[in-house]
């Protein structure tokens, strides 16, 4: 349960893109740390669905077909954006949009400050579409350009549950899950019930 009245500030992006050659369960590379988060804007995806009968809201069912949003960045590495996009970087380190490459998916972790703790969150199966690049000219003084990123979040089968997104809130007895959270990307244990 959160301690935190409020969150607020936004760091330590991380990228770990969707191990291709995973058998049973996803797997993950190790993930990446991104440097320069500006914002983050997920908006629910679903729908909602009523029944009605006696005269009322009989039946009323949710659907959660994860978020689509937004990622703001200072600035995305060609590396990432290679490796994001299936895009190439040439012999002269020039990189190269390739108009029917595939994008690849890829869990998006970052953290969140809190006035009594620390939250981490990880979105498990996130594609990109192509960034919308800011290029804008020196006036008096400088303002620096970001990268927009759409993403669109889906939920994906992890020990047999749909899930979409996990958030852990530092405590006395998950520190050691907490401190390692951006070393690889954490799976949910959770113990079924007698």
């Amino acid at each position: 349960m959160s301690k935190n009245k409020v969150v607020f500030g936004f760091k330590n992006v991380h990228i770990a893109f969707m191990d291709e050659d995973a058998q049973e369960q996803p797997a993950w590379k190790t993930p990446v740390k991104i440097p320069g988060a500006v914002s983050f804007a997920p908006s629910p995806e679903g729908d909602t669905n009523t029944f009605y009968a006696d005269d009322t809201q009989y039946f009323v069912y949710t659907s959660n077909n994860g978020y689509t949003g937004e990622l703001t960045m200072a600035n995305l590495p060609d590396e990432i954006l290679a490796e994001m996009f299936d895009w190439e970087i040439d012999d002269n380190g020039m990189l190269v949009e390739v108009a029917d490459a595939k994008p690849k998916k890829f869990a998006l972790m970052g953290e969140v400050q809190g006035d009594q703790r620390k939250r981490r969150f990880v979105f498990y199966s996130v594609q990109a579409s192509r960034p919308t690049l800011e290029r804008n000219t020196k006036a008096e003084s400088v303002e620096p350009s970001t990268v927009a990123l759409p993403v669109t979040i889906s939920p994906i089968e992890i020990n047999g549950k749909m899930i979409v997104k996990g958030d852990i809130e530092l405590s006395e007895t998950n520190k050691t899950v907490f401190d390692s959270f951006f070393n690889e990307v954490y799976l949910p244990t959770i113990t079924p019930e007698a």
